[in-house]
């Protein structure tokens, strides 16, 4: 691990079979909250697994195009933004986090989750992980995963709307996107159950009144 400040603080369990569980997009205003599930091969290491954040965007395409072809298995799965807009998010991440370990083609003999919850749907034993995308090499993985999928759902939705600069800031709520949605007004994309969009949809109705 590249983080060698951090000291498990879990039980690994004793198993051959372990999937590792992240997401990435619970923050932005715009677009699907992606999930991964990666059962890594023991036979075939895979250097320099790491939080996602922690890589530059090089590095995680090349890990990903490496889990991709070392891993037992992989999956990814997604909640779309009505379901977030419906469920709330944490919901939704976790109804993805379900659906990317389901997606799996071999049965995990244990689930590790990043984060401090297990989502109640999941039909195999597991645990959570506070930081397992630094600690875990497979949630390490699937945070890779999760990204580089995400980013790429990002860089489609730019070509579509260049004018909002979603190849840069990923719908995150940032100046630039919050200037963008001012000006250009709220995409079917967004959430609307997220407080900005809330608010942009909210200015704009009270101006067509």
């Amino acid at each position: 691990m590249s983080d060698t400040n951090l000291k498990p603080d879990y039980q690994r369990p004793a198993v051959r079979l372990l999937a590792g569980v992240d997401e990435v997009g619970r923050g932005p205003l715009v677009g699907a909250v992606v999930t991964a599930a990666v059962i890594l091969d023991p036979n075939k290491p895979i250097a320099g697994l790491t939080d996602s954040k922690k890589l530059s965007e090089k590095k995680r395409l090349l890990l990903a195009a490496e889990i991709r072809e070392k891993a037992l298995s992989w999956s990814l799965g997604r909640a779309e933004v009505e379901e977030i807009d419906e469920l709330n998010i944490l919901h939704a991440t976790m109804l993805a986090m379900q659906r990317a370990v389901d997606g799996l083609h071999i049965q995990p003999e244990w689930v590790l989750i990043d984060g401090n919850r297990v989502p109640d749907g999941l039909k195999y034993q597991g645990s959570a992980v506070v930081k397992g995308d630094s600690l875990v090499p497979e949630i390490s993985a699937a945070s890779i995963l999760a990204k580089v999928a995400r980013d790429a759902e990002m860089a489609e939705l730019h070509q579509l709307y260049p004018e909002y600069n979603f190849a840069s800031h990923k719908g995150y709520p940032t100046a630039e996107h919050l200037a963008a949605i001012a000006k250009h007004g709220i995409l079917a994309e967004h959430r609307r159950s997220y407080k900005p969009v809330r608010d942009a949809i909210e200015r704009q109705h009270e101006t067509d009144l």
